[in-house]
């Protein structure tokens, strides 16, 4: 039977020093750190205000009903709009800038990764940056949180966007239950040329983000609060703790500041 391995933070800095092509995966946890509830959560969104998932999230709901997509929407910007980043997110950025990190792959829609300053970030969940119509396709880059937040706490009642070409339903970059995620492809190609895979705040328990550590047999450091969905291998590391009181750790020992 294989023992679970862990990794104490001069030797994960140590590895982060030797690494030449370095890949990052996060999940909610990474997030729920900055203050945004996990949505499935017991604080998250589905549960505090008993929104049913199937009729936000689902895209046939979406193209019949889209008020309720737009009322979780009003309750999510409430929630972040003073939101910033972790310190592990600086810490990321930071990593880009001096070099092993080639990319980051995230499950969140909250673009905290960006606001931290990295640039090589794939959304596979894509995010509420940019919003395309429904009907005619036109692409409205400039959809930001900022856009959502007045639009949606200044009016009383559930708005629902249209698009200013052909009056069509906008619908935010965001990939609903029933879609194909945004950039598997590239996702899968960047863990599988890395050298060492940071895999953070993700139980990978939501499909098919947790197929993609398994295609890699690099170095894998996986950082999480709670029980992950991936077997111990003799190329594993499993930590256990909070990411911020982590990697705080982990950059005492590295030629680098964050945050």
């Amino acid at each position: 039977m294989l023992i679970t391995q862990t990794l104490d933070p001069a030797r994960c800095a140590e590895k982060i020093r030797n690494a030449e092509k370095m890949a990052v995966l996060s999940g909610a946890g990474i997030s729920t750190a900055a203050g945004i509830p996990d949505f499935r959560g017991p604080r998250g969104l589905y549960v505090t205000r008993r929104y049913d998932p199937d009729k936000v999230f689902e895209i046939s709901a979406f193209r019949g009903e889209p008020h309720y997509f737009y009322e979780f929407t009003r309750d999510f910007v409430t929630e972040v709009r003073d939101v910033k980043p972790t310190f592990t997110h600086y810490f990321l950025a930071e990593l880009e800038k001096s070099g092993p990190l080639t990319g980051i792959i995230t499950q969140n829609i909250d673009t905290l990764h960006q606001l931290a300053g990295s640039r090589n970030v794939l959304e596979l969940h894509g995010s509420y940056r940019s919003a395309s119509c429904s009907k005619c396709g036109k692409n409205f880059d400039e959809l930001t949180y900022r856009w959502w937040e007045k639009a949606m706490l200044e009016s009383s009642a559930p708005p629902v966007a249209f698009c200013s070409a052909c009056g069509g339903v906008l619908k935010p970059d965001i990939v609903f239950f029933g879609e194909m995620v945004n950039g598997f492809n590239a996702a899968e190609r960047l863990i599988a040329e890395c050298d060492l895979l940071l895999v953070l705040g993700s139980s990978l328990a939501v499909s098919p983000a947790s197929s993609l550590p398994t295609g890699t047999q690099a170095t894998t450091i996986v950082v999480n609060s709670g029980e992950v969905m991936l077997p111990p291998a003799p190329h594993r590391y499993f930590i256990d703790q909070n990411l911020d009181v982590y990697f705080r750790a982990v950059a005492e020992h590295l030629p680098m500041s964050a945050g």
